[in-house]
């Protein structure tokens, strides 16, 4: 067993953590033995794996009111379940991995998701959860197959596959913490090997997030620090076509999760913690337009 998937299932076992209206106890048990562990794929994409298994240990504990209970975008869990699967088979489809669910009529990320979405709310919660798992498993064992750098295009945007991949990690990650937090279930964090590529995807996609919000970094260059497990220092320029790091302008000390998660959209930018030296400007404008690629 991998150890994240030992973490989840620890923190699922504690009673102390469990509120009575919410993964019942008693059904703990039966939860552990429906569990499956992370599905065999290349090294660059366990990350994402991982996520999917720590997922599915939360899901395995679900009872009704917890399928009907609204999440997050108006989405109750069977609903937001529904959407990862969405999202994974558009990659799928961009790889030529094994596309499951409805037929592919849209190739949008909301669009599929609508599509998705229609479909499941006429299976049990336990079918939906099966299929977005077969889904996760038959892209991960596809992904075994090819190389980090393999082209792929999700909702428009292409990139290397391994960017893609660790994306639909990190989506995956703060939808399971979504839905832990309404159930109130605390659960640990992914183990650092995990998070150190999740963290270098957030900061590479910096330049990306300040242009898209219509602020030229060009020519600016950002020290970053990540604290914590599987944190790091980047040098590196603001802008899309900025070829090589200057002298920086701005350094941000910051915990590596709240990183993530605000590149992720569970952070409010304005008050954001972070420890600032340099131009304060320049900072506010890199926290302000870093959730900029986040959503559904």
């Amino acid at each position: 067993m991998e150890p994240v998937e030992r973490l989840y299932l620890d923190a699922l076992m504690e009673e102390a953590a469990v509120p009575e209206r919410s993964l019942r106890p008693q059904l703990l048990a039966g939860a552990r033995a429906r569990r499956r562990p992370a599905a065999p794929t290349a090294a660059w994409a366990e990350p994402y794996a991982g996520r999917v298994a720590a997922m599915d240990a939360l899901l395995a504990s679900a009872v009704d009111d917890d399928w009907a209970r609204e999440i997050v975008e108006g989405w109750t869990l069977q609903e937001l379940v529904a959407h990862l699967a969405a999202k994974d088979g558009l990659l799928a489809a961009s790889v030529g991995a094994p596309v499951l669910g409805p037929a592919l009529d849209a190739l949008d990320a909301m669009g599929r998701t609508l599509q998705v979405q229609e479909y499941e709310r006429a299976r049990s919660p336990e079918q939906t959860r099966r299929d977005w798992r077969a889904q996760a498993d038959a892209l991960c064992r596809h992904l075994g197959g090819l190389t980090p750098d393999t082209p792929a295009t999700l909702d428009g945007v292409a990139g290397a596959v391994s960017d893609h991949v660790l994306a639909r990690g990190l989506e995956t990650w703060i939808h399971t913490d979504d839905a832990a937090s309404v159930a109130g279930v605390r659960l640990p964090h992914p183990v650092p090997a995990h998070i150190r590529p999740t963290a270098d995807l957030c900061a590479r996609l910096l330049p990306w997030t300040m242009m898209l919000s219509g602020v030229d970094g060009a020519g600016r260059t950002l020290h970053l620090i990540l604290t914590g497990p599987g944190g790091g220092e980047w040098t590196m320029p603001l802008g899309v076509h900025d070829t090589a790091p200057g002298t920086p302008d701005v350094s941000i000390t910051t915990d590596v999760i709240d990183f993530c998660f605000l590149l992720g959209g569970r952070a409010e930018p304005e008050s954001y913690p972070a420890e600032i030296t340099g131009d304060h400007a320049l900072a506010a404008d890199i926290l302000r337009t870093a959730p900029a690629l986040s959503g559904p």
